[in-house]
C-alpha cells in the first residue's frame, strides 16, 4: 500500500501531520532534491509539494511526469498561491481528456 508524503518548508506543511500524512520539512534546495528522490523511490504514491519548492525543483520533478507513481501534486505554501499548482493540474487533465475543460 502506498503512502502520502508532503514536502516543503516546515510552516507550510506541519498541519498535514494532523491528517495522518507523512511530512518532510526541508530548508535547502539540495536537501529538497535529495528528499524528493528518496520519497519517489520509496513507498510513496502521492507526493504533495509546495509551489515554491516545486519551482526550484522543476528539472527534478520533470523526471517523474511520465510515471504513474508517484503523483507529484503542487500545493500552496504559507507565502500564498502562485497558481502553478492549478496550471499543473489543468495540464494533466487536458492531457488525459484531450481538451481544456475550464475554457480559460
Amino acid at each position: 500500500m502506498y503512502r502520502i508524503a508532503v514536502l516543503g518548508d516546515y510552516d507550510s506543511i506541519y498541519g498535514f501531520a494532523a491528517l495522518g500524512l507523512n511530512t518532510f520539512p526541508v530548508s535547502t534546495h539540495e536537501e529538497a532534491g535529495e528528499m524528493l528522490r528518496r520519497l519517489a523511490g520509496g513507498k510513496y504514491g502521492i507526493i504533495y509539494i509546495t509551489e515554491a519548492l516545486a519551482a526550484e525543483l522543476e528539472h527534478e520533478i520533470e523526471k517523474y511526469k511520465e510515471q504513474v507513481i508517484p503523483a507529484i501534486i503542487q500545493i500552496p505554501g504559507v507565502s500564498g498561491n502562485t497558481g502553478a499548482g492549478v496550471v499543473s493540474v489543468k495540464k494533466s487533465v487536458e492531457q488525459a481528456v484531450g481538451s481544456d475543460i475550464l475554457f480559460s
